[in-house]
C-alpha cells in the first residue's frame, strides 16, 4: 500500500484530506509564549485572530527529523510505501527533515519526497495528482517522477490587499509598506521556481483589481489542465469571490472549481484581503 504524507501548509480542505486517507505532519507555531502544532494544538482561525489581536506574525518552526521518524514508523511496521508532498525548500525545510528521518530509519528505498516548488494550495495540486496516480495503481517510482514533472506546471499566484502583513512579518521594509499603503498598491505576487516574486501592482479597489487579475489570466486558464482550480483566499468579501467562481464557470474549462480559506500561517503573513487562482498549466 502507498500512503500520501504531507505538511499542514498545503490548504486542503479537512474533508478532502480525510477521504483519500493523507496523513498531515504539522508545523510548529509559536504565539507569544505558546508553541503548538499547526492545525492541532491551533486552528487556522486562532492563529489569525492572535495575529490581530497583537499586530504581529507568529513564528513558525518545521518539524524535527525525530517527529518524522514517528509517522514513518507506522508505515514501516505495515510493510508500505510512503508518498511525501511538502512546501517549496525555499520557504521551509520540511523536505530536508522528511530525508534525514527516512535515511536514519535506513527507510529510503520505500519513500520518496516531492518538493511541491510551491505553497498553499499549489501543493494541494500536487497532492491531488498524486492521489490519483496513487488510487490507479501506479507505484511510488512512477509518482515521482510524475510529481517532479508536474511541480514545475503549478501555477501559483495572489493579490494581496496590503503588505501590512508581509512588513510585520519581515518580508517588506516599512518603506514599502507604507508607500503602498498611501498609494493603495496591491501587488500580485507569484510563486516561481519554488520562489514568490511581486510580478505586477494593480491600484484601485480590491473588487477591481482582484477581477483584472483574473481576467488577465484568461488565456493561461483556457490552457491549463481542466481538472481543477483553487480560489484560495483569506476571508476576502464572499461577493468578490462568488464573481471570481462566475467567471472561471464562464471559461467552460475547469471539471472542479475549489473554493478554499487558506491556512492560519499564510493568512497571518498575507492578511486578509489576500485571493489567488492556482492552477496546473497545460503547456507542454
Amino acid at each position: 500500500m502507498i500512503r500520501i504524507y504531507a505538511d499542514s501548509t498545503n490548504d486542503l480542505s479537512p474533508d478532502y484530506i480525510r477521504e483519500h486517507d493523507i496523513t498531515i505532519i504539522p508545523l510548529y507555531v509559536t504565539m507569544g509564549e505558546r508553541t503548538g502544532k499547526d492545525g492541532v494544538d491551533f486552528t487556522a482561525g486562532e492563529i489569525f485572530e492572535w495575529a490581530e489581536k497583537n499586530r504581529a506574525v507568529p513564528t513558525t518552526a518545521v518539524f524535527s527529523p525525530a517527529d518524522v521518524e514517528d509517522y514513518l514508523k507506522e508505515a514501516m511496521e505495515a510493510g508500505d510505501d510512503v508518498v511525501f508532498v511538502g512546501i517549496s525548500s525555499d520557504f521551509s525545510s520540511a523536505c530536508q527533515a522528511v530525508h534525514i528521518a527516512t535515511a536514519d530509519l535506513e527507510y529510503d528505498d520505500h519513500v520518496v519526497v516531492v518538493d511541491s516548488r510551491s505553497l498553499s494550495s499549489g501543493i494541494g495540486l500536487v497532492i491531488m495528482e498524486a492521489v490519483r496516480m496513487r488510487d490507479e495503481g501506479a507505484n511510488i517510482r512512477q509518482i515521482d517522477t510524475a510529481m517532479r514533472e508536474l511541480a514545475p506546471k503549478i501555477r501559483a499566484s495572489f493579490v494581496i490587499d496590503t503588505l501590512e502583513y508581509l512588513h510585520r512579518g519581515g518580508r517588506c521594509s516599512s518603506v514599502t509598506a507604507l508607500f503602498a499603503g498611501t498609494l493603495k498598491i496591491k501587488p500580485k505576487i507569484v510563486v516561481e521556481d519554488g520562489k514568490m516574486q511581486v510580478a505586477q501592482r494593480y491600484r484601485g479597489s480590491l473588487h477591481a483589481v482582484i477581477m483584472r487579475y483574473v481576467h488577465e489570466m484568461e488565456q493561461e486558464l483556457k490552457e491549463a489542465k481542466p481538472d481543477a482550480v483553487y480560489i484560495t483566499h483569506s476571508g476576502v468579501d464572499p461577493r468578490i469571490v462568488d464573481d471570481v467562481r462566475e467567471y472561471l464557470e464562464s471559461l467552460s474549462r475547469f471539471t472542479e472549481i475549489i473554493e478554499t480559506r487558506a491556512g492560519g500561517i499564510i493568512s497571518c503573513h498575507c492578511g486578509p484581503g489576500t485571493l489567488g487562482v492556482l492552477f496546473i498549466s497545460g503547456k507542454q
